[in-house]
């Protein structure tokens, strides 16, 4: 009998909850079967390098490694362009500006000498996402992204002891959310880029002071790596 009034008390709380959803007033409940709309976004990142060392020795006998040990914070910046595909698909372009920096630091494997700089990195990406989404709960709907990007630097400094390519591709997955509110959608987003190709530049015949040259010579290989923090506002 107890468990019986239990199932009976627990079956009726359950009809509450999924009532009380049912009648909770959406927002916007059409917004997300536009054919096409667009939007923009804001947010923060970090920029990141994967480092391959060479273990290059100079005439001098000295071994140089390095390391970017603390992650700078940079801006960023687009516009959302999104096609409907079906309930639970869509397919984005969002042109974005990134807006940051790296800091290396170099240290000599035997004496502890260090040297440090830093690459000041300004970034337009076009990233190329599929948009998955769960059913919508109420006002909010959580979501994956996956997809590919390329990106081009816009102006690189040479003369510096360390200098990267332009040109970059790779791929990007993330996670999010739709919050529906009455005149919009914000959707808080954190997604992860993983760069494919090596842009460390190795034809330094740009670098005047010949000195610097153990500083891109102990470095073999370089891929990025970036964290993007960002609020959609659709």
């Amino acid at each position: 009998m107890k468990q019986s009034t239990a199932l009976f008390f627990a079956l009726w709380m359950l009809s509450a909850v999924v009532f009380g959803q049912q009648r909770k007033l959406q927002n916007q409940p059409y917004a997300d079967y536009k054919i096409f709309h667009f939007g923009f976004m804001v947010g923060m990142h970090t920029q990141d390098l994967m480092l391959t060392q060479s273990g290059y020795a100079n005439e001098n006998g000295e071994v140089w490694f390095s390391e970017i040990p603390s992650y700078s914070p940079g801006f960023s910046v687009g516009l959302i362009t999104d096609l409907y595909l079906n309930p639970y698909m869509n397919l984005r372009a969002i042109p974005t500006l990134h807006l940051g920096s790296k800091d290396f630091v170099f240290k000599e494997q035997t004496s502890g000498e260090e040297f440090r700089t830093g690459v000041r990195n300004n970034y337009i990406t076009l990233p190329l996402q599929v948009k998955f989404t769960a059913g919508r709960i109420n006002n909010y709907r959580p979501y994956l992204i996956a997809g590919g990007y390329g990106s081009v630097e816009l102006a690189s400094r040479k003369n510096q002891p360390v200098l990267l390519k332009p040109y970059d591709y790779g791929i990007e997955i993330g996670v999010g959310c739709n919050f529906y509110l009455p005149y919009f959608k914000l959707c808080p987003e954190l997604k992860f880029c993983f760069g494919l190709t090596d842009i460390l530049e190795k034809d330094r015949s740009d670098l005047v002071d010949r000195e610097l040259m153990k500083y891109p010579l102990s470095l073999s290989k370089a891929t990025q790596r970036m964290i993007v923090l960002s609020f959609n506002f659709e």
